[in-house]
């Protein structure tokens, strides 16, 4: 899994929550938050040492799994994703 597909499905997950009108502000800017991690991370020229990418997507597929299974099908893949390429 490369680290564009993560890049694809981080993207793809924030356009899905931005359509959803039953999100609120705070899980977006979560949401965005780690898609600005996701960059910094596959970024080679930032310091990621002490990232909580995984921790973050986990906790954001948790708060999906009763009220959107969309984002929370979109977040499991890409949880599979960060897994597979040691985050």
């Amino acid at each position: 899994m490369s680290e564009d597909r993560i890049k694809q499905l981080i993207g793809e997950l924030v356009s899905e929550l931005e359509q959803t009108e039953s999100i609120g502000d705070d899980t977006l800017n979560v949401v965005r938050q780690l898609e600005s991690d996701i960059q910094d991370y596959t970024n080679p020229e930032v310091d990621t040492d002490e990232n909580t990418i995984l921790d973050d997507a986990i906790a954001l597929e948790a708060s999906f799994a009763a009220s959107h299974p969309t984002a929370e099908k979109i977040i499991r893949e890409l949880i599979n994703s960060l897994s597979r390429i040691g985050i």
